[in-house]
């Protein structure tokens, strides 16, 4: 792909400016360099196109409360049942799902095929706890990646591999089963192996029976309950038996960032934040930058639940997006089908204008990365081989500056306008003494005086465009 140059070189010149700062001196051993190089091949259509949907849609939508309602109120099998029987979503569209992911800029889109609850959205062999025993006939995985392949974005799947709904997942005395303080299951005795065997079948058929499939995003481990006792190894392998080109997430518990290596860039792609944004590169302990990317909320919830009123807002959700770029991060924003299966009214609104912003400054997100410039106090920078974009966010005074850059400037642009902007190499207000320093700020017809301060083109994130010499 053309991107890989620049995302090799933003990965080159982080590791050089990290390596500066932290004096790392450990070698990789071939075969970590072997997988590492393999993993940025296999995620590199991912990290060029940065921005991507999730989709939490489920029987437990039918509560309009969270996604984790039957373990929290801690129901039986029997009480969550009752309350998702009329689950039968007929408004479902996936072509309007997918038609509103294009719109905000997304490239990619994930829907939860099964979440924790046990009920599955595609019409598998395994249970008759699915959506087409509610709905005969309508496999919404199968509405889904037919309908967003058709507007051209790449589709994958969320898979989790807790259950509450199996009998032989362990239900007392788990930390997160609904079931966990039910004194009847005490002396229980569970097949776990029949439930792991349930399972990856699964995920055998949800990579078998829908075609191309780019991403496996799994969910999740905790306690004891990680790695191997998800036979975890077994099903990464047969996962890329039949999708020779997946990428998978690290949530199987394979492994960590604080000592990511050979075995997890063999069996985990990328690393998973969630709800929250971190503020540098994550990297492993050879001081390489890890693939990441953020799982976000557009309000408090994943699914929909009726009262949560807390809608980010558009600024934020760009703000977001460019902070993960900058360091070296995708975002995943998340979208929550009513019960019905139709797109509540606040999504097209935020969706819109983030749609808005993207068309005009997506060249500054999609193929980019960080930069050694590192984050401004009055935003951050996003950097594709010799182009800096300059992402002015936030409130500052007059111009921005950057030392030692003047004559590595071919020229400085609006990105949004093409207009170019004011820039000169020295001003008399700056007395720290340097010299090649670049300023840059916005022309007006009326005054053309750098330290000035202007109304910006775009109050959401105005993006100056640098172009490097050679």
């Amino acid at each position: 792909m053309k991107c890989a140059p620049g995302i090799l070189l933003i990965i080159f010149i982080f590791i050089s400016h990290h390596a500066q700062l932290q004096g790392q001196s450990d070698q990789p051993p071939a075969a970590y360099t072997q997988a590492y190089h393999d993993m940025l091949q296999r995620v590199e259509w991912w990290q060029h196109d940065r921005f991507g949907m999730f989709i939490h849609f489920g029987a437990y939508s039918q509560l309009e409360q969270e996604e984790w309602y039957k373990t929290n109120k801690q129901l039986s099998h029997a009480e969550y049942d009752g309350l998702i029987a009329d689950f039968k979503p007929e408004k479902t569209d996936c072509r309007k799902w997918a038609k509103l992911a294009k719109m905000a800029g997304m490239k990619y889109a994930i829907l939860t095929a099964k979440h924790h609850e046990g009920f599955c959205m595609f019409d598998t062999e395994t249970t008759e706890y699915k959506i087409t025993s509610h709905m005969p006939g309508r496999d919404i995985v199968k509405e889904f990646v037919e309908a967003f392949r058709a507007e051209g974005l790449k589709v994958g799947l969320y898979y989790s591999v807790i259950d509450w709904h199996h009998p032989d997942y362990p239900h007392f005395g788990d930390d997160y089963h609904p079931s966990r303080n039910d004194s009847t299951y005490m002396d229980t005795e569970h097949d776990f192996d029949n439930y792991i065997s349930y399972m990856h079948e699964q995920v055998r058929e949800l990579v078998t029976n829908y075609g191309d499939i780019s991403i496996m995003w799994f969910d999740f481990s905790y306690g004891d309950m990680h790695g191997e006792k998800w036979k975890a190894k077994e099903l990464v392998e047969m996962v890329r038996k039949h999708q020779p080109g997946i990428i998978i997430n690290n949530r199987l518990g394979l492994g960590n960032n604080e000592d990511w290596g050979i075995r997890e860039y063999n069996y985990n792609m990328y690393y998973t934040p969630e709800q929250r944004v971190p503020d540098k590169p994550i990297l492993d302990k050879y001081g390489n930058p890890i693939p990441w990317e953020l799982c976000l909320t557009t309000n408090n919830n994943w699914s929909f639940h009726k009262d949560d009123h807390q809608w980010k807002s558009p600024e934020l959700i760009i703000h977001t997006l460019v902070k993960c770029v900058a360091n070296g991060g995708n975002l995943l924003f998340n979208m929550g089908p009513d019960k019905n299966g139709e797109v509540p009214e606040p999504y097209w609104d935020i969706y819109q204008k983030i749609g808005a912003w993207m068309k005009v400054n997506g060249e500054s997100i999609y193929g980019c990365g960080p930069s050694e410039l590192g984050r401004q106090d009055w935003g951050y920078f996003t950097r594709n081989n010799n182009i800096l974009y300059a992402h002015r966010m936030y409130p500052h005074i007059g111009y921005i500056d950057i030392k030692d850059y003047f004559d590595r400037v071919e020229q400085v642009t609006v990105l949004a306008t093409g207009e170019k902007a004011l820039v000169t190499e020295s001003w008399w207000g700056d007395h720290s003494g340097d010299t090649n320093k670049l300023y840059f700020n916005i022309k007006t017809p009326q005054n053309h005086q750098i330290h000035f301060n202007y109304i910006m083109p775009d109050d959401l994130d105005t993006v100056f465009r640098i172009e490097l010499k050679e």
